[in-house]
């Protein structure tokens, strides 16, 4: 295993290019992200989503897919993940390689207003995911992408481990802790890795922590909410300042996925399980850290306030991961630190132009594939 971590340590355009990729979630944040950077390493992609985001962005924003004119680049389908016959359709129809499942409801706070749709989109809509990747002659890789919240959350110091057991409090978590029971279980009823031969496909999932960056509108999440009020100049309210919270730039996980797709495809052997993908244990920081971070950045026109409120729905405050199995075996470690990962996100919203915009991020990634190349 020694030799095989080392050629792990960068993701390989070579690999990718000319690659059928077929992504769910591609308009949304994260999918955004990993669709820039799939077609700048030259993968044949098809994406399958709701339309993005339009709601909720300040004056003179599109929606990041959109600002990224990613639509013209792709194979771009709109569709909705609990609709099992159109998602069997787009998948059959395109053949892939390899499938990155990224759809999700992904907010706590929204989870407690619509509990069914959550439930709905994360666990059933995985079912669907998996079910339609069934029987496809070319397939030989499958990445689940979940969260560090899947895990029965006990507020322990230290992280949890990929086989600690599932949970979750809220249903957004809970969601989660079944989209991992059931990637778990069509791994070992329909691709059991000892019959490998006869399937041919690996069946893993990916567990990240807070992941920030450009291009976030969502609502309840600190940082969009902290650029909305500043580009409004309006006051941040912070509702738990001291809640510890595993934060990472978003290149991270997105690194640790494709490194594990890629690596699913030569070694399934090796890859077919859930994988942590979290920052290291100096970047869980207290949400007022991040704030602080924030307003140094930004400098003296951002304002925020405390309003504590006994109305608020449970959130975790302590929760960990222990990402041994990822640095030991695929070769993964994150390569940014707090001030680098507060630095450019704040260096995306500070932009005032489209084209400013989606230049920083070409240039981010780019910065990302430099320093893998280096390190490997």
């Amino acid at each position: 295993m020694s030799n095989t971590t080392e050629l792990c340590r960068t993701i390989n355009p070579a690999f990718w290019r000319g690659r059928r990729v077929f992504m769910t979630g591609h308009t949304g944040f994260k999918g955004t992200w990993l669709s820039a950077w799939l077609l700048e390493m030259s993968a044949e992609l098809r994406g399958f989503a709701l339309p993005p985001l339009t709601s909720g962005l300040p004056q003179g924003y599109q929606s990041f897919f959109d600002e990224m004119q990613l639509a013209d680049r792709m194979e771009h389908e709109p569709g909705d993940i609990r609709d099992l016959p159109a998602l069997r359709a787009a998948i059959r129809a395109f053949d892939p390689e390899i499938v990155i499942h990224m759809a999700a409801q992904p907010l706590v706070r929204l989870s407690y207003e619509e509990p069914v749709g959550t439930y709905a989109t994360n666990v059933m809509g995985t079912v669907n995911l998996l079910e339609s990747c069934r029987n496809l002659p070319s397939l030989r890789s499958i990445v689940v992408v979940s969260s560090d919240k899947c895990y029965e959350n006990r507020e322990q110091i230290w992280g949890y481990r990929e086989n600690d057991p599932m949970g979750g409090h809220d249903p957004y978590s809970n969601s989660k802790g079944c989209t991992e029971l059931v990637t778990s279980s069509y791994r070992n009823s329909f691709f059991p890795i000892e019959r490998l031969s006869e399937h041919g496909v690996a069946v893993c999932s990916g567990r990240a922590g807070n992941v920030i960056g450009g291009g976030d509108w969502s609502v309840d999440r600190l940082i969009p909410d902290a650029m909305r009020s500043f580009a409004a100049s309006q006051m941040l309210i912070i509702r738990k300042p001291q809640a510890l919270r595993p934060w990472q730039h978003v290149l991270d996980p997105l690194y640790g996925y494709l490194r594990l797709a890629q690596y699913a495809f030569e070694a399934p052997e090796l890859c077919a399980q859930g994988w942590n993908f979290g920052p290291s244990d100096n970047m869980n920081l207290r949400v007022a850290d991040v704030v602080g971070h924030l307003a140094d950045a930004l400098g003296d026109r951002f304002k925020c306030k405390t309003v504590a409120s006994d109305a608020d729905p449970h959130e975790a405050t302590l929760l960990k991961l222990d990402c041994t199995a990822a640095r030991q075996n695929l070769g993964w470690r994150p390569q940014f630190n707090a001030q680098e990962m507060i630095n450019m996100t704040a260096a995306w919203y500070a932009n005032a132009t489209e084209v400013a915009r989606r230049a920083t991020v070409h240039s981010q990634i780019a910065t990302l594939q430099k320093r893998l190349e280096a390190a490997g």
